[in-house]
């Protein structure tokens, strides 16, 4: 990823207060408050899970990737950030503050994080607070969050949208439009019209109303995030 090619190593050299409330001009990598919350974020999510191993480095590097020169500094500033999360809340805000008017840059970050915490072979339950937390302080809604995770880890088979299968940020209509199409397919009359035996209803009645329940939970869940402003 060349797009983030001097992040840490412009943190190694020059942390920067993030004062600014406007998004910078030019990359981002070549802003020094963006590479060091980035940085330290990284670092401090490797903490998380209470193992910070060198795996994670070697996933910071592979997202974030520094200079080869400057690779030993990065390392340095990296060990330093990650002795403890206490921290991690003030780098988010300060950079959903300065990139505010970059939504997709946040979700860049999202992403790169999501890929470190996956690093060792599964992402743990401290892990997935730490990226949740992060997510929020982005300024980033629950769909959107809910959609970045399953991008990495799947979904769980629980999840409403995958029940519907849409994705978690569909829009209302084809949310119920997918409702309604998969009531259709699974209503139990259809298998009573096939012949089928009791038992096939029964699956099928089981079938609808877990489809009825999912679709229920994600039109209560959408009414209760308009209710609090966020979307």
């Amino acid at each position: 990823m060349t797009f983030w090619r001097n992040i840490a190593s412009l943190a190694a050299r020059r942390p920067d207060d993030a004062a600014c409330p406007d998004c910078p001009a030019g990359l981002p990598g070549e802003d020094p408050a963006f590479s060091t919350a980035v940085t330290a974020l990284g670092a401090k999510l490797a903490k998380a899970d209470g193992r910070a191993d060198h795996s994670e480095f070697a996933a910071f590097t592979q997202v974030f990737a520094p200079d080869a020169g400057s690779e030993r500094n990065v390392h340095r500033l990296y060990d330093l950030a990650r002795q403890t999360t206490h921290g991690f809340e003030s780098y988010a805000k300060r950079l959903a503050k300065r990139y505010s008017g970059c939504p997709q840059l946040l979700e860049d970050v999202l992403d790169g994080l999501f890929h470190i915490a996956k690093s060792d072979g599964f992402v743990t339950d401290d892990e997935l607070t730490y990226l949740e937390r992060v997510s929020q302080l982005f300024g980033q809604s629950r769909l959107t969050y809910r959609r970045v995770k399953a991008t990495h880890i799947g979904a769980g088979a629980d999840d409403p949208y995958v029940v519907l299968g849409v994705e978690p940020d569909a829009a209302d209509d084809v949310v119920h439009k997918a409702w309604r199409q998969a009531m259709s397919a699974a209503h139990p009359d259809r298998a009573r019209a096939r012949g089928l035996p009791d038992e096939f209803v029964e699956v099928a009645q089981a079938k609808a109303a877990a489809i009825n329940s999912a679709f229920d939970s994600i039109t209560r869940e959408r009414r209760d995030m308009a209710l609090e402003g966020v979307g």
